[in-house]
């Protein structure tokens, strides 16, 4: 078993250097990929459009593709998606900006609303696990 934390260059490093964006277990045949929660930041960690969960949903998904890419993986891999949100009335324009990453694909999912999250402004945090097969 051969277990890899990484922090791809493709998103900028993670607050404080305090964890690994992707933690990756190779296994026979492919790997299991699974992410930290990500929040919408920019490349300074600033949060993007403080209190606006459609803005933020774009960002996270952007953050996640290119997570996943880094380890040739794509959202049809992901097997399982975690939402924490801080109202839950925001649901509807979450669904709408992942329902347009997933597409067709509809992995496992939990969605639940917390009291804040870390940073001040940010209004929902998402965190994968994806399993991509390999040459």
């Amino acid at each position: 078993m051969n277990v890899t934390l990484d922090n791809p260059a493709t998103v900028a490093a993670p607050f404080g250097d305090r964890f690994a964006h992707v933690a990756r277990l190779d296994l026979p045949g492919g790997a299991l990929l699974m992410l930290s929660g990500q929040v919408g930041v920019d490349d300074a960690g600033a949060v993007v459009a403080p209190g606006d969960v459609r803005t933020q949903s774009e960002r996270i998904f952007e953050l996640i593709g290119a997570l996943l890419a880094a380890h040739s993986a794509t959202f049809a891999d992901v097997l399982h998606v975690r939402t924490f949100l801080t109202d839950l009335g925001d649901l509807a324009g979450y669904a709408d900006v992942r329902n347009r990453y997933f597409g067709q694909t509809r992995p496992a999912s939990t969605t639940v609303e917390v009291s804040r999250l870390f940073l001040d402004g940010a209004v929902l945090e998402v965190e994968v696990t994806a399993a991509v097969t390999t040459g």
